[in-house]
């Protein structure tokens, strides 16, 4: 079957924005997977202008809907690991996944910039699949 789109709902994580200008982390929504059996982060890059910019890629996870006693997730939790995810200068106008099979409820994006002192674009969706009612809303809710 070709259809993706009845099975998966995309949630926003990190909103297109102004370009960032400094090293503060883009800090993505609190995502809620309940209902899903599966949930990959797509992380898109726009020009990156600094000449040595870093930008490292941390998942976290919790059971609280506030992400109280939130924890990095650990490597056999995840579907690539999260230095595949990070970028550099180099990697304007890419994207990059990021796998999520831990068991807990919730689950938050931080992308954190080194030696950004350039314009950088950022933004990324938590992609949410294998629910357990089909199909699923369009437009997602």
């Amino acid at each position: 079957m070709r259809d993706m789109m009845t099975h998966c709902t995309p949630k926003r994580c990190i909103s297109p924005a102004a370009a960032t200008t400094d090293n503060t982390a883009w800090v993505g929504q609190i995502i809620d997977i309940q209902g899903y059996d599966s949930l990959t982060y797509l992380i898109e890059t726009g020009s990156l202008a600094d000449a040595d910019a870093t930008f490292t890629v941390l998942l976290e996870e919790s059971d609280a809907s506030d992400m109280s006693g939130a924890a990095a997730v650990a490597d056999v939790d995840l579907l690539g690991t999260e230095a595949l995810a990070s970028f550099t200068f180099a990697d304007d106008n890419k994207c990059f996944k990021l796998g999520y099979v831990g068991n807990k409820r919730y689950t938050r994006l931080t992308i954190t910039p080194a030696n950004n002192s350039g314009n950088a674009f950022v933004a990324a969706i938590a992609l949410l699949g294998h629910p357990a009612q089909r199909p699923t809303a369009n437009p997602p809710a």
